[in-house]
């Protein structure tokens, strides 16, 4: 007769007294660190003279402070974070952008570039046209200039030429979590195309433009190079790859050796993602 040994509790431990604590992702339970002079944050509890975590999430160390973000939380905005979003509301001198949080960001009419690039005083005309900058249903990019203390809604603002309307392109909900921090989130890569990668997980796929220029339409030839890096994007992200223009260009070019709609083969998937993050580790990105 075989017997079933019952499971033990085992501890892991990413830091001990006087130790540097890395970037580690943990399950509730895990102790975090047992260095008293860190400070215990969101996603984390202090038993027994040890931080644990209590959710499944990354480890985020800044200075002395320590958190845990989880992998299927609500988006929490920082200032200066990029977003990717979708206006769902248009009211009296601002819109409702949905950006994956809590709560509706809120995007000011005083607060964005009107056409021809002009941030200037707005007047009567300018509320009147508001549908005409923007409308229910489309897709925008801008930035968290502000977030508030009492609900936590994130106070969007588009003071540079940079941001404003996307043309037609695809949208990829990712967990946030998985997007890297970067001074740079719009990439211009070399096979024809752009990515942006929102730090609410929302990662925007779709072809060069310039807010100056008009847009044209696209060739076939470009709607299978978008089509090929969205199956890219959601290959990384089905298996935790984190995301930034290196490792997607790299998934980008092993995926050539396949057909796009083989793409969605999930050996096909495992095997992108798998060959991309060993390539990663070997090049220490």
């Amino acid at each position: 007769m075989d017997l079933v040994r019952a499971p033990y509790k085992r501890t892991r431990v990413l830091a001990t007294q006087g130790e540097e604590m890395e970037q580690h992702i943990v399950t509730p339970g895990d102790v975090i660190t047992q260095n008293l002079d860190f400070m215990k944050s969101h996603g984390t509890a202090l038993n027994q003279e040890n931080i644990c975590a209590t959710v499944a999430g990354a480890v985020y160390k800044v200075d002395k402070l320590v958190s845990v973000k989880g992998v299927n939380n609500r988006y929490r905005g920082e200032i200066g974070d990029v977003l990717v979003g979708r206006v769902t509301e248009v009211q009296q001198k601002k819109w409702k952008v949905d950006c994956g949080s809590r709560l509706d960001s809120q995007l000011q009419l005083t607060s964005v570039y009107l056409p021809g690039n002009v941030l200037r005083r707005k007047t009567l005309n300018d509320e009147l046209m508001m549908r005409e900058y923007f409308t229910e249903g489309d897709l925008v990019v801008a930035e968290v200039a502000d977030v508030s203390n009492i609900d936590g809604m994130l106070k969007l603002h588009m003071r540079s030429n940079k941001y404003g309307k996307l043309p037609e392109g695809v949208l990829i909900k990712v967990p946030s979590v998985l997007i890297k921090r970067s001074k740079l989130h719009f990439h211009r890569l070399p096979c024809n195309a752009t990515v942006i990668l929102g730090n609410n997980g929302y990662v925007w796929v779709g072809p060069h433009f310039s807010p100056d220029q008009p847009i044209e339409p696209l060739t076939m030839t470009s709607r299978e190079t978008i089509a090929r890096l969205c199956n890219v994007i959601r290959a990384l992200a089905a298996y935790g790859v984190q995301l930034f223009d290196t490792i997607i260009l790299t998934a980008y070019d092993i995926s050539m050796k396949y057909k796009v709609k083989e793409l969605l083969n999930a050996e096909v998937m495992e095997h992108v993602a798998q060959e991309s993050y060993e390539h990663s580790l070997h090049q220490n990105l």
